[in-house]
Parts: structure tokens; sequence; C-alpha cells
């Protein structure tokens, strides 16, 4: 009889016991990445009365708490709006460090950035990764956002789609100023100058930095278009002297490498054909009319070498105007070899000129006209406009925002425009998460989880990231109510047992009377 007692006492202890993980994870349902636990129990020693072959007769002693396990089911998601509060859709936990350098493990994704730029959680802990900014190593390490600036990129290229107004006359000029930056970041304005030097179509151009800020000088370029406003020819120079090379054989090549030493017609190639006394040449492209597709950018001539010849000069005097039909006369000095043609083999030109800024050094911007294919650059009969206008540098930019993608990589915005990769949080599982440590709401490793593994979010099986979203307790509120009332009637039940046994020792006690 005595029994009994002792083991309805053991059923109340343990109601008592499930009770407490109850109201445990209803208390914890509102808590960030909270994981509910539940509590398993198990009969306790059994008493044999009698043995033998037939089975032995066995009475229970009562019950206890075998276990109570925490479950690791997904929780709900919640949307913040907020860049540094993250979840983890799938298995995995976010590694942290405190003060002490203690590593915990945790779900609950609610970060920031602290006033010493680490990214913590609400207790300060640092978040771990790689910080990929500031640094070269794949060492995991705390996350720091601390001086993170976009350095300025210096001017290098800027390009241009526009229309040049056909209907102006010659003379008429149009400016276009874009800004650009050197080498620290500082402004300056770039003037790309479009003068119309004919009345059928042919313009020109200079381009210059402000405050005389170049080291090339002016450069000059030019453009022609046909009467629906298309571009039809195109002229890019910057004035220098070619070196032209005789052979043997009486041919003689001039090969024209650096960027800007004569204009180019770019439709054609080009060949000069020796005149009727041998004293007088003209340029001709292959459609076989005069065109005149040499300029320079000033009004000097200029003078070609040719080497091999017996110390005679053969001078190539260029026009000094935008004409279509001029012609390229040089005249030929003493030779001793029969010169039948002479070809004029033009290297790659590049659509542009090189202008330096000197104020910051050495640096140096390309001017670039956009595809002209694409109808980019046109003469229509209307104003002259900018149409499209790109420039490949900026200043200098303090970080304005972030952004994190489902691998954990964590992008930053900066006021400049430019954006950068700044670091990329790593994520843990364990061989058995049921053998963690609950460490308030974080985790703690122990020989029962395994050793922590560690990789990239979405790869080895971890779960990936999801930005501006919380996970919120897994607590299935429902499902407890109705755990609580299981545990109360088992707690009822296992009062009764006493209350009955005790009944029935006072019964037992009234026989004596």
């Amino acid at each position: 009889m005595s029994s009994a007692i002792s083991i309805g006492t053991t059923g109340l202890t343990a109601s008592s016991k499930q009770m407490d993980v109850i109201g445990n994870n209803l208390a914890n349902s509102n808590t960030l990445g909270f994981k509910a636990g539940n509590t398993y129990f198990a009969s306790m020693l059994n008493q044999s009365l009698t043995g033998g072959s037939s089975g032995a007769m066995q009475v229970g002693q009562g019950v206890a708490v075998a276990a109570v396990s925490t479950q690791f089911a997904q929780g709900s998601f919640e949307t913040t709006g907020n860049a540094t509060d993250l979840a983890i859709d799938g298995d995995g936990f976010f590694i942290l460090r405190d003060e002490e350098g203690a590593v915990y493990y945790s779900r609950a994704g609610a970060f920031h950035i602290n006033e010493a730029g680490y990214l913590v959680d609400l207790n300060d802990y640092k978040v771990q990764g790689y910080n990929l900014f500031s640094s070269d190593t794949d060492e995991m390490s705390d996350i720091s956002l601390k001086n993170v600036q976009s350095a300025p990129r210096a001017s290098t290229e800027i390009a241009f789609g526009l229309n040049l107004n056909d209907s102006d006359v010659a003379g008429e000029v149009f400016n276009a100023s874009q800004s650009v930056f050197d080498s620290k970041g500082e402004v300056h304005s770039l003037t790309s100058r479009f003068m119309k030097t004919e009345a059928n179509g042919m313009w020109g151009l200079d381009v210059r930095l402000d405050d005389g800020l170049y080291s090339t000088g002016q450069i000059a370029s030019g453009f022609k278009f046909d009467e629906n406003g298309a571009l039809t020819k195109m002229y890019t120079a910057d004035i220098g002297t070619p070196t032209v090379t005789t052979a043997g054989d009486g041919t003689a090549t001039a090969t024209i490498n650096h960027l800007g030493q004569m204009y180019k017609d770019t439709t054609s190639p080009i060949t000069l054909t020796r005149g009727a006394n041998a004293t007088t040449w003209t340029l001709t492209d292959k459609g076989g009319y005069t065109n005149a597709i040499v300029y320079s950018a000033s009004a000097d001539a200029v003078t070609i070498d040719l080497d091999g010849v017996g110390g005679a000069d053969i001078t190539f005097n260029l026009a000094d105007t935008w004409a279509q039909n001029d012609t390229i006369a040089f005249s030929i000095n003493q030779t001793e070899i029969d010169t039948t043609n002479i070809t004029l083999t033009f290297g790659a030109l590049a659509n542009g000129a090189t202008i330096g800024d000197t104020s910051s050094g050495s640096n140096q911007i390309l001017w670039n006209l956009t595809d002209t294919t694409s109808n980019r650059i046109t003469g229509y009969a209307s104003s002259s406009v900018i149409k499209s206008l790109s420039d490949n540098g900026y200043s200098s930019g303090v970080l304005k925002s972030l952004s994190m993608k489902d691998d954990g990589i964590i992008s930053g915005f900066f006021t400049n425009g430019q954006t950068a990769t700044l670091g990329q949080i790593i994520l843990a599982d364990f061989p058995n998460p049921s053998g963690l440590q609950k460490v308030g709401n974080y985790f703690g490793q122990t020989v029962a989880s395994g050793e922590a593994i560690k990789n990239e979010p979405g790869a080895g099986g971890l779960g990936s990231i999801m930005s501006n979203t919380l996970e919120v307790s897994n607590t299935d509120v429902a499902k407890e109510f109705i755990n609580m009332i299981t545990a109360q009637r088992a707690y009822q039940a296992s009062s009764r047992v006493i209350t009955t046994a005790d009944q029935m020792l006072t019964e037992l006690m009234n026989i004596k009377r």
C-alpha cells in the first residue's frame, strides 16, 4: 500500500516537469529562433513479486522523465524590411562569438551594425564569416564593416551619343560638357566642341578639360552625314609623324600605329598611285573616286622621311581644310630605285583620342563615340542634343545600405553609386543537433552533438539565407494546450492514487478499533 503512495508521487513529479516544459514553450512562443522542447517519460524499475518459468510477477515503481529533447522543426517566417534581419531556410545555425571568445550557435538572426562596425545580434555577440572587402584571407572571423568606403576612380573613358543639327550653317558650334573625375575623386568639366565646317554635313570636333588640364593638347575629329542624317564617315586623329621604310623592290610601306597620328576614312583601304610624270601622286579609295581622307590636327604639313632611297626625302603635303576632294601631292627627290607605287597601311585606330589630366599626375581619359550602327550619332535637321552620355569615373563614397544574398554574401551600396562585396556569413550544422546544450536563446556544442560542420549557406546540406526576414518560435500553441490538458489529467490521476491509497491505509488503521 505504501508503494502506491510512492508511485503516485513519481507521477506528480513527472507531470510537474512536463508542465514546466509546456510553460517554457508557451512563454517563448514569440521568441525569435526559439525551438520548443518535448518531454519523454519512462517507467521506473519494476519490483518482482514472484519468479518462475511461467513468468515473473512484477509491479512497476512509477514514472520518471527520461528526456526533454529540443524540436528543431523550421519555425515560421516573419518579414521585417530590415536587410540585416536574417533567417535560415533549412538546416544550420548562425555562428556567434561573445567578448570572451566563446562560440555559440543560434537560429535568431536579428542582426545590426553596432557602433564599432561589427555585425552583431541583440546581445552584441559578433556574427562570424569572411571579410572579403578589407581582407584577402580565408580565415573566419568577426564580420566587420568598419571604415568601409568606395575609393574614387579616375575617368578613363567617356562615350557620347548625339544629334548634330544638319540645318546649321558652317561655323555653328555645339558645346557638350561632361563631369569627369581625377584619381582623387575631384570633379572636372570636359567640354566637347562640335563645329559645322561645311554646309554639306561635315563637322569638326575638339575636346579639352577645364582650366587647361590636358597634356596632349587639343584633339580634333570629324563626322560626315548623308542627306538622311545618317553618319557615313568618321575621322579620328591627333597630329603625329609616321615612319615609312622602303624596300629594295621599289615599294615602300607606311604604317601608322599610334592613335590619331592621321585622320582615316573608316570605310575602305587607301592606296597611293603614281601620277603620269612620277612627281604628283593622288590619294583615292577603292571606290575609284578621289576623296580627301587624310587630315592633320593642325594646319602644319606632315613630313614623312623614307629611308633607303639614297638619302632623298618624299614630302607629303597634307591639306589644311576639311574639303572632300583635295588631293595629297608629294614630291619625290632623287632616288636610285624605280618606285612603282607606295601603299599606306593604316594600323587599327581606336574610335577616340586620349586627353591627359596633368592635375593628377598621369590620368588619361579616352574620348569615345558610341556605336554608329545603332544610330547613336545622327545629323538630322533638328536641334543638336546629347542623346546618351556615359563616364566610367566616380568620386569616393561611403556605405549607404546593405543587401544579403541567399549564399550569405553581403553587398554594400555606396553614395557614389558603386556596389562592392563586403563579406560572407558562414553557417554551422552538427551530426546530432539534438545533443546541443541550450544556453539561453543560444546553443552550445557538446560531446553528444559532435563537432560543428561549417560551410557557406546552401552548401553541404545547409539552408540558404533569407534577408529582411526573421524566423519566429516553432512553438505550436494549440498542441501545447493539448499537452497541458494531458499533463493536468495525469497529475490529477497521480493525486487520486495517493489519496485513495491514503484512504485505504486509514481503513486499515480503523480495523484495530
